[in-house]
């Protein structure tokens, strides 16, 4: 514990959210494993939810109270701690106030958004504030994205330096959805205009990268032998994530190539799934139709610990370069929520906790923390592992 910085702020952690699903797996996962030199907070809008929760948690965390629809209650949030990481979505509604808080008072955010246009949006509108602050602005602290960016990371540090690389993600899960995480997608798949609106400006204010070149791109279905299975493109913002390490890290070589696909063994439910995507898609251009599918599992409801003790994930990576290919894997349990908050707390401990590099502004986890929370993940049970080398 040596390197807990020392800090006037009265919280190492603040975690906003608390009482959700998501929120309520995260502060039970921190009561658990947070060292006790760390200091942390759970926080959100129903004072006495909190207190409840707190008894229940069995340890000494504070509480404290913030809306989203009150800003100087974000502000206050922001200024009493070093790390904020927040549940509280779909983020695109909800979310940018906290972020300005957090890039304005220079603490440290994280979030689980899955919204590329909430992404984009933040790195226009706040990463130049959050540079001069010092803050670090971490999107996608879950399962959006951290197997996919942690795991192209991972596969690319086995391959030559220097050298023009090729990475393939092949996701494969069993798990099931939570009312948050429905409510997230349906706003995205209605939100399609904004979402590449947002990309547009983020292109115009983005640094071009001299002498070196990073893509992520859909690619085409196909069948992929190396790993058995069908493979539909994924058009999610892993990929956008990935690729920002890409441009970050001179690791990834002087030419990166990153393509994002779901991994079906079966192509009638590989067909069926595509059917049954654009059917929600075209059904969240509708708002009866989005209201009636949102009233299905509402927010703050979510699969039961059984189900979710059956659930598993596994993303297979399959990267070349320099006359070398090697084949890896990321895999553990239940990806949305147990995984996802395993890595949502690890991350935030790793800001708090671990010698990292300096960075600030919006990162992605590869950069901010890359090889810490590789690590502290692989302690706590979520494997990477190389499959195969030539």
């Amino acid at each position: 514990m040596s390197r807990l910085k020392r800090s006037d702020r009265p919280y190492d952690i603040v975690l906003f959210g608390a009482t959700g699903f998501v929120g309520t797996l995260t502060a039970e996962y921190l009561a658990a494993h947070a060292p006790a030199e760390v200091r942390w907070a759970i926080a959100g809008r129903d004072g006495t939810r909190l207190r409840q929760l707190r008894e229940r948690l069995g340890v000494d965390v504070g509480v404290l109270r913030a809306d989203v629809s009150d800003p100087a209650s974000l502000r206050a949030l922001a200024e009493h701690a070093r790390v904020v990481a927040t549940t509280v979505g779909p983020y695109v509604r909800y979310g940018e106030e906290l972020v300005a808080a957090c890039a304005d008072t220079g603490a440290d955010y994280l979030d689980l958004t899955g919204e590329p246009e909430f992404v984009d949006l933040t790195y226009v509108r706040h990463d130049v504030r959050a540079r001069e602050t010092g803050s670090r602005l971490i999107h996608a602290c879950g399962f959006d994205s951290v197997p996919h960016d942690l795991g192209a990371y991972f596969t690319v540090r086995q391959l030559p330096e220097g050298v023009p690389l090729t990475v393939d993600g092949f996701v494969s899960a069993d798990a099931s959805m939570s009312g948050g995480t429905l409510a997230s997608a349906l706003g995205q798949f209605a939100r399609g205009r904004q979402m590449l609106a947002a990309a547009r400006e983020r292109g115009r204010h983005e640094p071009r990268l001299p002498g070196r070149r990073a893509v992520a791109t859909l690619g085409a279905p196909r069948f992929a032998p190396e790993v058995g299975a069908w493979a539909l493109p994924l058009p999610t913002v892993d990929s956008l994530i990935v690729l920002r390490s890409a441009r970050a890290l001179r690791r990834y070589g002087p030419d990166f190539r990153y393509r994002h696909y779901a991994a079906v063994r079966r192509l009638p439910v590989a067909v069926g799934g595509v059917a049954a995507v654009g059917a929600l898609v075209a059904a969240a251009q509708l708002p009866p139709a989005r209201r009636w599918l949102s009233d299905r599992l509402k927010p703050g409801e979510g699969p039961s610990a059984q189900t979710r003790a059956r659930s598993w994930f596994s993303v297979r990576f399959v990267g070349e370069g320099g006359g070398r290919r090697v084949c890896t894997e990321v895999s553990g349990g239940d990806p949305g929520y147990d995984e996802t908050a395993k890595m949502f707390a690890e991350a935030a401990l790793a800001l708090v906790c671990d010698a990292l590099p300096p960075t600030a502004g919006q990162v992605t986890t590869a950069v901010a923390m890359g090889d810490a929370l590789t690590a502290r993940l692989i302690r706590a049970g979520v494997r990477f592992r190389v499959a195969a080398r030539r």
